[in-house]
């Protein structure tokens, strides 16, 4: 076992550094794509004028990011207006396209709001215990007074199970994070959550019930 915990901790680092790049990755490849589609356009639009684009290159540059710029400030602009809803709307009747957006919000850089990951403990599916979930919404659910918790697969966290949790056996671990609860199913419970965390064990009365929790932030 000791001989293989280098390896371990470099392959779940190795997948911690991948799930952080992935973002950054999906927003230069389309930056990229976007400004080669400008770089074409300004090309064109300089052959259609007489100039030659190889003798201004500057000149052609400094267009391009001006264009690029200003397309950018366009589309931020349209995102206030009602024509981004209209479009929104069409878009949403796509079947699979709100699942996807809803996914994709989880992964925002913001875990505020509607779209807070909490880490959460429920009462276990054994004698006695609790499983650490998470809850990618804090809405109810259509059961009076539950809420729907996902427990996700070790050391693989792409699957898992959804269950719908009564508040009063939901606790929120208001310190923890959603990165916290993958680097805890990467480890597969070799580290465990107080590590992660790095706080002291607590006694499950001083955890912060989902009740309370709701009380506190939906004022």
């Amino acid at each position: 076992m000791k001989q293989n915990a280098p390896l371990k901790h470099f392959t779940q680092t190795a997948l911690q550094g991948l799930f952080g790049l992935l973002p950054v990755v999906i927003i230069v490849v389309l930056i990229l794509w976007l400004y080669g589609k400008i770089d074409l356009l300004v090309n064109w639009a300089f052959r259609l004028v007489g100039f030659a684009p190889q003798k201004h290159e500057f000149l052609w540059f400094l267009l391009v990011i001006i264009v690029f710029i200003f397309l950018l400030y366009i589309i931020g602009h349209l995102m206030k207006t009602r024509l981004a809803g209209f479009l929104e709307s069409l878009l949403e009747k796509i079947p699979g396209y709100s699942t996807i957006k809803d996914i994709i919000g989880i992964f925002n850089s913001s875990k505020e709001g509607e779209n807070q990951v909490l880490v959460v403990a429920i009462r276990g599916f054994a004698a006695e215990g609790y499983n650490i979930g998470l809850m990618y919404s804090q809405k109810e659910s259509i059961i009076k007074d539950h809420y729907t918790v996902t427990l996700s697969m070790s050391p693989i966290p792409n699957g898992g199970y959804m269950f719908e949790v009564h508040k009063d056996n939901i606790y929120v671990i208001d310190t923890a994070t959603f990165d916290d609860n993958l680097q805890y199913l990467l480890s597969m419970g070799v580290k465990s959550f107080a590590q992660i965390v790095q706080m002291e064990p607590k006694p499950l009365e001083e955890l912060v019930l989902l009740t309370q929790w709701l009380t506190k932030h939906q004022k």
